[in-house]
């Protein structure tokens, strides 16, 4: 399923879903991204101040795939 997301709170909450649907708790899940369970709670609640890196480690542990939508009128050799 794809989902467009505008802000760091529907990341978050998507994040949230998909770890409860998999029947993790926030321990675990961190556990499997390397972050902790305070980093795992932000993230979850939307704190549009965490770690990029961290973030996209967390939403890879739980399977979800991040992509960049680039405008057609940019080619991928530009830098």
């Amino acid at each position: 399923m794809k989902v467009q997301v505008a802000d760091a709170k529907a990341i978050g909450e998507w994040a949230r879903r998909v770890r409860k649907a998999q029947q993790l708790d926030q321990t675990t899940a961190g556990a499997f991204a390397n972050c902790g369970i305070t980093f795992v709670s932000q993230f979850e609640n939307g704190k549009p101040t965490v770690h990029l890196e961290k973030a996209l480690q967390m939403l890879d542990a739980l399977g979800i795939q991040v992509y960049l939508d680039i405008p057609d009128e940019i080619s991928s050799h530009d830098d």
